[in-house]
C-alpha cells in the first residue's frame, strides 16, 4: 500500500514529516511511503532513506493563513494539492497531510471527490476516554453547518469506522445534546434524533451530554461541525489547564516536588493518554479515496500515528466499505 504524505504541511514541516516517515517505513515493511515536496528541502533530511521511501517534487505550498478555495485552485502544484492528485489519480492509496484544514477539506470535494451519496464528508478525530477505548467524533469541524440528514449519515460512516477500524461489533452511537431526553436541543437534534433511531443496523443508545463524552457512554458522537469544534477545543483547553496546574501546585515546595517525583510514573501515563500524537490523525470520512488530517502541531511520532492510522484503515478496506453501504457499489 502506498501511502503519500505532504511533506510541507503543518508547523514543523518538513523535518517532522520526514522524521515520521522514516519511522513508520522501518516499523512496517508492507507500506511504501511517498513524500510529497520540495526536492531541495527534503533531499538532505534524507540521506539515508529507506528503499520504501520516495520523494515526488512539488514546487508550492498552501500556508495555514491561506483562504482555502483560492489557494487549491491557484496552487495547483502544492504538496497538498499533488499529494491528492495522486489519491485520486491511483498512485497512491492514501494521503496525510497536517496543513491548513480548510484547504485539505477543500482538497478532499474539489480534488480527491466526494464519494457517491454522501452530502458532507465529515472530519473524524478520536476523543480520549477514561475506560481507554476512546469515541470517534464527527463533524468536529469540516462543515461549520449540517442538516439532520448529515447526522444520520454520520452515524453510518462513523459505525462501519469502528468496525472496521477498531473491531467493535456494534458500535453504540450518540447525538451530542445539551440533555438526555429526546426533546432537548435545538431544531437540528430535534430532527436528527427520529431519524437515528430509525437507521438500520445502527445501535443508536440516544443524547449525549458534553459532560459524559469523557466517561464512554458511546463509541461514536454525532454533531454538527461548529457544536463538535467548540467541545473539541474546550477538551484541549481543559487538559492543558489541569496540566499547567498540576505542574504549578507540584513546584511549590520541597514536599510537593517529592510527590510530584513519586507520581511521575502514574502523571506521564495519564498525559500520554490526553496527547493527540498518540492517537494518529482524523481521517476525512465522506471521500473517495482516504484522506487523514494531522494535527497542525505534529511532531515525527504524531505523523508516524498517522501513518499507522492509515494503514490499519487501508487494510480493513475502510473507504470501499462505506462506498458500499451508502451508494451500494
Amino acid at each position: 500500500m502506498r501511502i503519500a504524505i505532504d511533506a510541507m504541511g503543518g508547523d514543523n514541516a518538513p523535518e517532522c514529516n520526514v522524521e515520521g516517515a522514516l519511522a513508520a517505513a522501518a516499523e512496517w515493511n508492507d507500506i511504501e511511503i511517498v513524500l510529497v515536496g520540495d526536492e531541495a528541502r527534503l533531499d538532505p533530511l534524507l540521506k539515508n532513506k529507506p528503499s520504501n521511501v520516495t520523494v515526488r517534487h512539488a514546487g508550492d505550498v498552501i500556508g495555514s493563513d491561506e483562504e482555502p478555495v483560492k489557494a487549491v485552485r491557484r496552487k495547483k502544484d502544492s504538496s497538498m494539492v499533488v499529494a491528492g492528485r495522486m489519491v485520486r489519480e491511483g498512485e497512491a492509496d492514501a494521503m496525510i497531510s497536517s496543513g491548513n484544514t480548510g484547504a485539505l477539506m477543500t482538497t478532499g470535494l474539489l480534488v480527491v471527490g466526494r464519494m457517491e451519496g454522501i452530502e458532507r464528508p465529515a472530519l473524524a478525530p478520536m476523543i480520549p476516554t477514561l475506560d481507554d477505548v476512546g469515541v470517534l467524533a464527527l463533524d468536529l469541524g469540516a462543515n461549520m453547518d449540517a442538516k439532520p440528514q448529515h447526522l444520520a449519515q454520520y452515524a453510518t460512516i462513523g459505525s462501519i469506522y469502528r468496525n472496521k477500524v477498531h473491531g467493535i461489533a456494534k458500535p453504540r452511537v450518540g447525538l451530542l445534546n445539551v440533555g438526555t431526553e429526546p426533546g432537548k436541543g435545538n431544531e437540528l437534534t430535534k430532527e436528527a434524533y427520529p431519524l437515528l433511531e430509525a437507521l438500520q443496523g445502527i445501535h443508536f443508545v440516544g443524547n449525549v451530554e458534553a459532560r459524559d463524552v469523557l466517561t464512554g457512554s458511546c463509541d461514536v458522537l454525532v454533531c454538527d461541525g461548529f457544536a463538535g469544534n467548540i467541545l473539541l477545543k474546550t477538551l484541549e483547553g481543559t487538559a492543558g489547564a489541569m496540566f499547567s496546574l498540576l505542574k504549578e501546585q507540584f513546584s511549590k515546595s520541597l514536599k510537593t516536588k517529592l510527590g510530584a517525583a513519586i507520581l511521575m510514573p502514574e502523571l506521564r501515563s495519564l498525559k500520554g493518554k490526553m496527547d493527540y500524537k498518540e492517537h494518529g490523525g482524523a481521517p476525512l470520512l465522506g471521500l473517495s479515496g482516504l484522506v487523514v488530517k494531522g494535527h497542525g502541531s505534529s511532531d515525527g511520532n504524531a505523523v508516524k500515528n498517522a501513518v499507522r492510522q492509515a494503514r490499519i484503515a487501508l487494510k480493513a478496506e475502510l473507504v470501499p466499505s462505506i462506498s458500499k453501504e451508502i451508494s451500494g457499489k
